[in-house]
């Protein structure tokens, strides 16, 4: 494929340079102050980012000996604290009097945020409410400089609450509609989300229900904009959803018993202060039997954290998986993580409310957070409490930072399993995660050596070349493997690990990768115990030292592509969608009584696209998603929907036949949620684009998206029949009747022979006809213009045929033609072939039928 980005995206070495010497400060003041876990935690941090900035090209001289010893620092720390069961330093847990004063000082951030953004009416409350945690503060604290700080906030919390109040008074003209809508500037009302948000009008009469005349339900912004400020991608598309992409929307919000409503701009506002702490109203999360077997309680973060806080520093370095089967998940966020870290560029942790001015998450000591996912289609809000499961023995029984006042790990974890049905989630694969957490486009790359569909050296350079200019996101994933292969090699029979690194230094290909258990590493080649092949001039090269990994098992380690290809089984990656210029998405129902169960011989019914690149273009890179989607985490155990892509250079025109002519791209149908098709062309000739599954058993809700490089269009086929108007015919060849083609002159025209009347005087009639045979007979149809109620309609004709005798099965679509009489007459090839026959007639007007003979 041609490389689709128009620049070098790569990582800044001197934003790195200053955030390590930042963290390396932080280390040296804990461990001065006898508090080593963090200082580990610090010292580690500052290690990496030393570390990623040399590699980003920073010239700071004896940049990896600083690295190094703050490392050796770190596993110095890490062995003295091995042996003593309570950290040093560790603070007691906090009084009440310090989660009230923490909870009015967030409650009164809450209030100024909606104070500057002139929302009287919440801001009002949450001051009042800051001044009610103030006095009680007051009245039970025996500290005097405590009574006085808290007075004086209860003050200016009240001093502006009545000041708000005096002014909504004068300013309240008129009432503001009940369910707390928020205008736009042409005075129509945004309602909340939920019941109603899309603004059809055929949901009913709830209260939140929306006229006609409402807005309607917006896609995303036709630009988009990222922090740095680079132009986004442009939709081609409509701006706003159709009913039909609505329906499909609202029907899959539901996802394992519980509804997902999509993610608006009002949802930034959503409330996330409440006098009392907030618990989930869905319930505690189903957890899985390693968890139950160790159960103790369900934790806030105040009970286990001396100052908990939602992000200290990202790190792919500090996650770390428990019990819970997700290491395809805590796979992605490692390398989302490293992503945020080596770019600057927020991937993940933007994706967690509250947050302050700045953008990024808060903690929050009522206790509720909202995470935004990408599901089924649309970017959806999803509600949790920070309650998390916690051991008999007081460890958390979920993934979590080795930092433990840090939360995002948890946090996103839970947000996800809750969408998933539970802690007991039965796994599914980094693509779907990524894809939910950050919409980068998802690629399953098998890794089979010695097979046409994979190129080894080719897959290497690719992923060596976009990894480092931040373009992709990869983790690797193990296949079936023995007990003692798994014992020996030192790897997790089918399990995930985050790739960390990419290398090639004089002919050696290797990779890092982590597992996200924090522990157990790869025992082969260039492993850390692997001295012969680790030469002083490789780990300088590499910034690796073997002997300081050997000291602790952080479960990262280097791996060489010859031994990886060997025991992993597939790549999965995930593509920034920022490297195209242009996209839009359709979604769609493709309901299961339409057309045939198997594409075999006619895809008529299935649903059709024609996509067209504007102008010509030297190279054009054209990437198409489709994207089933799920609501049952019984889908994601057993899942058995084979859906894909077939892709044809037909002139745009709708295909009938799935191999006549044979498809441009013919995919192949996976079991996965996520196909992706890539075309690299240079021209502007019209695609059709046909949706095809395997064994076709159940309705099917799915998001087709396609990303391109040059500007395009994409349209759904119309289907110009009306349902009302379609008609099926049973009919037989037998003795005289089985007549043959034309070319059996005498018999022919004993063929069955049908009339039918269209009854109008318009020229813009559709009318399609379908001929089912036994498919062991080549079956054809001819149709004869008897009489036209209106001379030169664009699709006038004497005679039209079906073409190629087919096995079993024809069409014949005739398109623009008058009102009129026309005789239809299906055939065999040869005659004398006897048997029964379905006609099916579809239409975009009235008619009326009858057999002639």
């Amino acid at each position: 494929m041609t490389d689709p980005s128009s620049g070098y995206h790569g990582a800044d070495p001197q934003v790195l340079q200053d955030e390590g010497i930042h963290l390396a400060q932080q280390a040296v003041q804990h461990d001065q102050l006898g508090r080593y876990d963090m200082a580990v935690f610090y010292y580690s941090e500052a290690a990496q980012t030393l570390l990623a900035a040399l590699q980003a090209g920073s010239q700071v001289p004896n940049i990896a000996g600083k690295a190094a010893e703050y490392m050796l620092r770190a596993d110095a720390l890490k062995k003295s604290l091995q042996d003593t069961s309570k950290i040093s330093g560790a603070e007691p847990p906090k009084t009440q009097q310090q989660t009230d004063l923490e909870k009015a000082g967030f409650f009164l951030s809450e209030a100024l945020d909606e104070d500057e953004q002139g929302n009287i009416n919440e801001a009002i409350d949450l001051y009042s409410e800051a001044v009610q945690l103030c006095l009680k503060l007051r009245n039970s604290s025996s500290d005097a400089k405590m009574k006085e700080k808290v007075t004086k906030m209860a003050e200016q919390a009240l001093d502006r609450a009545e000041a708000l109040k005096k002014k909504n008074i004068k300013s309240s003209g008129a009432s503001s509609p009940s369910f707390g809508g928020v205008k736009t500037v042409t005075g129509k009302v945004v309602p909340p989300l939920g019941f109603g948000a899309f603004g059809d009008d055929e949901c009913g009469t709830s209260q939140h229900h929306l006229s006609s005349s409402a807005p309607t339900a917006q896609r995303p912004s036709n630009k988009t904009f990222t922090p740095a400020g680079k132009k986004g991608l442009v939709n081609v598309g409509p701006s706003s959803y159709s009913k039909e992409e609505i329906a499909v929307l609202r029907s899959t919000s539901k996802i394992n018993g519980r509804e997902y409503v999509p993610f608006l701009a009002v949802d930034q506002r959503e409330k996330f202060a409440f006098p009392i702490r907030f618990e989930d109203k869905d319930g505690k999360l189903a957890l899985s039997p390693k968890q139950r077997q160790n159960f103790g309680r369900w934790a806030a973060p105040d009970s286990f954290c001396d100052d908990p806080k939602i992000i200290i520093a990202v790190s792919s370095f500090s996650i770390r998986q428990t019990i819970v089967s997700d290491c395809s998940f805590v796979a992605s966020l490692a390398i989302s993580a490293q992503y945020e870290k080596r770019f600057r560029k927020k991937l993940i942790t933007n994706i967690i409310y509250p947050q302050n001015r700045n953008g990024d998450p808060v903690y929050n000591p009522c206790g509720k957070y909202m995470v935004k996912l990408n599901l089924n289609g649309v970017w959806r809000k999803v509600i949790i409490d920070d309650f998390l499961p916690m051991a008999k023995y007081g460890d958390l029984l979920c993934s979590f930072s080795n930092n433990k006042n840090e939360l995002w790990v948890s946090l996103l974890e839970k947000a996800y399993m809750k969408v998933m049905g539970g802690y007991d989630f039965p796994g599914s694969n980094s693509n779907i995660d990524l894809h939910a957490l950050t919409e980068w486009i998802p690629e399953r790359v098998a890794i089979r050596p010695g097979s046409s569909e994979f190129d080894k050296d080719r897959e290497f350079k690719r992923l060596l070349d976009r990894f480092h200019k931040g373009h992709c996101l990869v983790t690797v994933a193990t296949g079936e493997l023995s007990e003692s292969d798994a014992d020996r090699a030192g790897l997790v029979p089918t399990h995930a690990y985050a790739m960390l690194d990419v290398k090639e230094y004089k002919g050696l290909r290797l990779f890092m990768l982590k597992n996200p258990w924090n522990h157990l590493r790869w025992k082969g080649r260039y492993s850390e115990k692997d001295m012969g092949n680790w030469t002083q001039e490789l780990q300088r090269a590499l910034n690796y030292d073997p002997t300081s990994a050997q000291m602790f098992d952080n479960g990262v380690f280097w791996i060489d592509y010859d031994s990886l290809c060997h025991f992993f089984d597939v790549f999965y990656i995930n593509w920034d969608p920022e490297l195209f210029s242009y996209t839009t998405c359709m979604q769609h129902t493709w309901f299961a009584k339409e057309g045939p169960k198997k594409d075999t011989y006619n895809i008529s019914d299935n649903p059709q696209y024609r996509l067209q690149v504007k102008g010509n273009q030297p190279s054009a890179a054209i990437w198409i998603l489709l994207s089933r989607h799920i609501t049952d985490k019984a889908d994601f155990a057993d899942n058995k929907e084979f859906i894909t892509v077939l892709v044809y250079k037909n002139g745009g025109k709708k295909v009938f036949y799935p191999y006549d002519p044979p498809p441009y791209k013919d995919g192949v149908r996976i079991n996965s949620p996520h196909y992706l098709c890539k075309l690299v062309e240079n021209t502007a000739d019209p695609y059709t684009l046909v949706i095809s599954q395997y064994e076709k058993n159940n309705t099917t809700h799915y998001t087709l998206r396609v990303y391109s490089t040059v500007d395009f269009t994409l349209t759904r086929f119309a289907n110009p029949y009306k349902k009302q108007y379609e008609k099926r015919i049973t009919g037989q060849w037998k003795g005289k009747t089985a007549g043959g083609c034309g070319n059996n002159r005498e018999t022919y025209t004993n063929n069955p022979l049908y009339q039918i009347h269209l009854d109008n005087q318009s020229t813009d009639n559709h009318l399609m006809v379908e001929l089912l045979g036994p498919k062991q007979y080549s079956v054809g149809i001819e149709v004869i213009s008897v009489s036209e109620n209106v001379s030169n309609a664009p699709g006038a004709f004497q005679k039209q045929t079906s073409g190629d005798f087919r096995p079993g099965y024809c069409v014949l679509q005739l398109t623009s033609i008058s009102g009129g009489v026309y005789n239809v007459r299906p055939c065999t090839f040869r005659a004398g072939r006897e048997g029964p026959f379905f006609l099916d007639f579809s239409s975009s007007s009235a008619y009326s039928i009858k057999q002639l003979q």
